[in-house]
C-alpha cells in the first residue's frame, strides 16, 4: 500500500479545520482518521473527482466510533 491523495466528503467540520493528511489508502478499505476521542470512518463508493489534473478517489463519511478504553 502506498500514500495517495484522496477527497473526503461529509463528516464533522472540525475534521477539515485540522488540515490535510496523506495516509496509506486502499480504495477497498475504510479510511480511519483519529479526531478527539474517536475515529471518523470514510468509505470509497466508486466515485472519482479530477482536481488539478489528478483523478482522485472520493471517500464519503460513514460513521464515527469511540476509542475503546
Amino acid at each position: 500500500m502506498t500514500s495517495a491523495k484522496i477527497v473526503l466528503t461529509g463528516g464533522p467540520e472540525r475534521l477539515f479545520a485540522c488540515g490535510r493528511a496523506q495516509q496509506p489508502v486502499n480504495p477497498q478499505e475504510k479510511v480511519k482518521i483519529l479526531l478527539g476521542a474517536g475515529y471518523e470512518h470514510f468509505v470509497h463508493n466508486g466515485e472519482f473527482l479530477t482536481i488539478e489534473g489528478e483523478n482522485l478517489p472520493v471517500f464519503q463519511w460513514s460513521e464515527r466510533t469511540k476509542i475503546a478504553e
